[in-house]
Parts: structure tokens; C-alpha cells; sequence
């Protein structure tokens, strides 16, 4: 059964810095895998911050996801990252990752597994 272990979230002063990770585990059906990023603000639409694949070691951002967010990823551990720099109180959200195999995809739906998703507050 395909599992992720999400971590680093927290609070930070804005203009801080945090690092999320997630990692992926249980799957055999495919050498590669794919993380999608997404966030969920109370009272907000879910937006999509971008997708890390391990096929080719590249990030796709949606168009919320550039800028102060860089997507990165370790294929020796099954993990992706979501580096989250220069935070503003407007970014306090729950942080979502979600695997996909083999590839990113544009549809979120069809992301196989999501974890419960990580606190970030962004205190002024």
C-alpha cells in the first residue's frame, strides 16, 4: 500500500523560510513516481503549487507555485521537497502532497494517495 510521511511544517515570522518533505513509500508498480504539492487555506480554494518527477528529476509549478516556492526531490530516498522562502501571513495554509506514478499530472484527482497534510502559519 503506497504511504507518505509528510513533515516540516510549522510556524515562522514572515520573511522565514521552511522546508517540507515528503516521502513515498509502498509502491512496486512503477520505477518512477511523481509528488504533487498542493495548499488549503481555511476558506479557500485548493491551489495547486507544482509537481516533482523522479522520471527526469524536474518540477512542474502551476501558476500560484513560482516564484518563493522551488519544488526539489531525492530519488534515492523516494522523497520530494517543497522549499518555501521569503513566507507572508497570506501563505498560512495546510501543505498537501499527493504521489501520482509514473509521472505528474495535471489532474489532482488522479493522484493515487494524499497525505494529511502539514500546518504552515506565517505569523507577521
Amino acid at each position: 500500500e503506497v504511504e507518505l510521511a509528510e513533515s516540516g511544517g510549522g510556524l515562522v515570522q514572515a520573511g522565514g523560510s521552511l522546508r517540507l518533505s515528503c516521502a513515498v513509500s509502498g509502491f512496486t508498480h512503477s520505477d518512477t513516481f511523481a509528488i504533487g504539492w498542493v495548499r488549503q487555506a481555511p476558506g479557500k480554494a485548493r491551489e495547486v503549487i507544482g509537481c516533482y518527477s523522479s522520471s527526469d528529476s524536474r518540477s512542474h509549478y502551476g501558476h500560484f507555485g513560482k516564484g518563493r516556492y522551488v519544488l526539489t526531490g531525492d530519488n534515492s530516498k523516494n522523497t520530494a521537497y517543497l522549499q518555501l522562502n521569503n513566507l507572508k501571513p497570506e501563505d498560512t495554509a495546510v501543505y498537501l502532497c499527493g504521489a501520482n506514478f509514473p509521472y505528474c499530472n495535471g489532474d489532482l484527482l488522479v493522484y493515487q494517495k494524499w497525505g494529511r497534510g502539514t500546518q504552515v502559519t506565517v505569523s507577521s
